[in-house]
């Protein structure tokens, strides 16, 4: 068959975990995250808007949007359409038209590991798009595809249902059972970079988080 699909469609996030993680920026979960995931080498094209989702997954052949198009046929609000195509730049996997189709059904946003095209309605808009790179040239549509798969995106696997959240940073992926513990985490780090920040703000020539580091680790500070 020229596209298939596995299982069923993967669960939503609840809209309290989805309004959590829109307060948190990613480097505060990629911290929690033993900085060893995330994806990495995607370019961020929408001008505003952040990205929280739940992986609806695409494998392709690259250059080809079958498996999108059928895809998108499927999808759910609060849906990220996640797209391994390989990082090929030959041809775009999509443009304006499928944006527009993605944003009346609900889509979350795109992650792309493959072109894109008609990058100004991207950058004009607050539709979450993370790709690989752009051309002008369209897509085949010849398959084959596999929706509801693992999938490899910028180094990073993404199973159905996985948690995706991007901004001007970039993007961390994981697993739905790992939401809670994330946010909890995330939030304690918010709070002591808080606390780094004041101390920083009152001016004081020693700082605790700079000189206590650098004596925890035997490092001797410089002194003029």
């Amino acid at each position: 068959m020229q596209v298939t699909t596995e299982g069923r469609l993967p669960a939503l996030l609840s809209s309290a975990d989805e309004q959590d993680l829109r307060g948190l920026v990613t480097p505060l979960i990629s911290d929690n995250l033993d900085r060893l995931s995330g994806v990495t080498g995607l370019t961020r094209y929408n001008g505003s808007g952040k990205l929280v989702g739940t992986a609806l997954t695409v494998k392709t052949r690259p250059g080809d949007n079958l498996g999108m198009y059928q895809a998108m046929t499927m999808m759910q609000p609060g849906h990220v359409l996640v797209v391994d195509g390989g990082g090929d730049l030959t041809n775009a996997l999509c443009g304006d038209l499928m944006r527009a189709y993605a944003v009346a059904r609900g889509c979350a946003g795109f992650v792309i590991d493959g072109a894109i095209r008609d990058v100004a309605t991207f950058a004009a808009g607050d539709f979450p798009c993370y790709a690989r790179g752009v051309v002008h040239r369209g897509p085949y549509k010849s398959g084959p595809a596999r929706i509801n798969v693992p999938v490899c995106i910028g180094g990073q696997v993404v199973n159905p249902g996985d948690v995706l959240v991007g901004d001007e940073d970039g993007l961390v992926v994981f697993a739905p059972a790992e939401t809670r513990r994330l946010v909890e985490a995330a939030r304690a780090k918010l709070r002591q970079e808080q606390a780094i920040m004041a101390e920083i703000e009152a001016g004081a020539e020693r700082q605790t988080w700079l000189h206590g580091a650098l004596e925890g680790l035997g490092v001797a500070p410089y002194t003029a």
